[in-house]
């Protein structure tokens, strides 16, 4: 089991939950289902998801002022240095594509409209790897030594729980784009602890409902026994049974294991209307073990750390029906066509919404706080993301903020408005449903606040 962090020294802790469920977009419930090898007795509740109105609403980008950006009031002598932590090995590492990319073009944007203070920010790329390696230790070690002021990842929530006590204790602001586990909202963390992701209150909220209301009545659990496994865990079951169904089964599985089988049979044999699989890469392995046993592919849901393009991993029509939850609004056609400049190879953009926001809210923060330093940043992080004129790119927020004016930073992951603990107050919550090639599309978006 995980332990939990100390409790944190700040004032202000989010204590309660409330969703706000805005159906934005199109059907989700499949009815076409793959063959199996194997037949079981059919689930008792049938899963058909509820309709909507069509796909990829989200809000608006707030309209750039025109002109060019004016020069910087006050310079630096230290240019601002962000290093990321983001995987390029391990099990997340088809996370790191499109959260680098994200990273690549908030810095590119940044220095294509005169740096902050006066000077072009540096970034440094490092691996984080995962939890079997320490790899992210020494990664960590390296970007410190560099002098950044700011620590851009893990995508992993427990592979950030093992360098945040590193990076917070040098007085260097550590910033998520991923990290979803409830435990960082009560980290003592001095204050320098900030992500763009949503905790899993939210995700777990939203997954929990959403599977309930696609008419399953009894649920089983896949799940990685991580900080970030488990903690999404507890928030889908207490959703789920808020709302009238029955978790029936839940069987745990550690990193690095490559044998499931027996937690596969166990969450077959209680007959589950629904399944959750709570994992990462290894849902390669884990889903078509449940296929086999006659589990069909709209009884299935997956989460943000496995839904990805699975085309060339099972064969075609798999997953067609199988949904899946993703923090963030749905990517723009524009944004991937950056992003898609910088990394022609990216096939998916999860986390690079939230990461492209992490750059620029760090530098529009450090702008406002007219330092480099990591507390002086954090400590203007929340300033940026509420209460002034909406913007949402650095060149049109730095420009409000050098004539003097408050602003309200929203990005391409959606409306951002940070609580005292670093955390997300609102977000969206992409839904995504598998098609014929096993690859998933957005077809329904829920906003939810914390």
């Amino acid at each position: 089991m995980i332990s939990l962090p100390p409790a944190s020294s700040r004032i202000a802790k989010l204590t309660a939950l409330s969703v706000g469920v805005a159906f934005l977009a199109t059907a989700c419930g499949g009815t076409t289902t793959p063959s199996a090898t194997e037949t079981t007795t059919a689930p008792s509740g049938a899963i058909s998801c509820p309709a909507g109105a069509g796909a990829g609403a989200s809000t608006s980008a707030a309209a750039a002022p025109t002109g060019a950006v004016p020069p910087s009031s006050t310079t630096t002598d230290t240019p601002l240095k962000l290093g990321s932590l983001l995987p390029t090995t391990g099990n997340l590492a088809y996370l790191g594509p499109p959260e680098i990319a994200g990273v690549n073009l908030g810095v590119k944007e940044v220095n294509d409209a005169g740096g902050v203070l006066g000077k072009p920010i540096e970034v440094t790329h490092r691996d984080s790897g995962d939890t079997k390696t320490d790899i992210a230790t020494q990664s960590t070690s390296a970007l410190l030594g560099q002098g950044v002021s700011a620590v851009i990842g893990a995508a992993s929530s427990s592979v950030s729980k093992t360098v945040i006590n590193q990076i917070t204790g040098a007085g260097v602001l550590h910033f998520s784009p991923a990290n979803t586990s409830p435990d960082f909202t009560t980290w003592d963390d001095k204050g320098l602890y900030w992500r763009t992701a949503p905790s899993d209150v939210l995700q777990g909220k939203v997954l929990g409902n959403y599977i309930v209301a696609c008419g399953a009545q009894t649920l089983g659990m896949m799940v990685l026994n991580d900080a970030y496994g488990t903690g999404l865990q507890k928030n889908v079951k207490e959703a789920f049974e808020a709302a009238g169904g029955k978790v029936v089964a839940e069987q745990l599985y550690n990193t690095g294991d490559s044998q499931f089988s027996s937690q596969v049979d166990a969450i077959v044999a209680a007959k589950p209307d629904a399944i959750a699989l709570i994992t990462f890469d290894e849902a390669k392995s884990i889903y078509p073990l449940f296929t086999s046993k006659g589990i069909k592919a709209p009884q299935m849901f997956m989460v943000d750390g496995n839904l990805f393009d699975y085309s060339k991993d099972l064969s075609p029509g798999t997953m067609k029906g199988t949904q899946g939850t993703q923090p963030g609004t749905f990517a723009k056609e524009d944004f991937k066509q950056k992003l898609l400049a910088l990394d022609p190879a990216l096939v998916s953009y999860n986390y690079a919404g939230e990461s492209y926001d992490a750059v620029n809210l760090i530098s529009l923060a450090s702008e406002a706080a007219k330092s480099t330093k990591g507390a002086d940043i954090a400590a203007k992080l929340k300033e940026v993301s509420e209460g002034g004129e909406k913007c949402s790119n650095f060149a049109s927020c730095v420009t409000l903020l050098r004539d003097g004016k408050d602003i309200d930073y929203d990005g391409q992951s959606g409306p951002i408005t940070f609580s005292d603990a670093g955390d997300p107050t609102e977000a969206f919550i992409g839904i995504y449903e598998y098609d014929d090639s096993n690859k998933p599309q957005p077809v329904k978006e829920e906003f939810g606040k914390l």
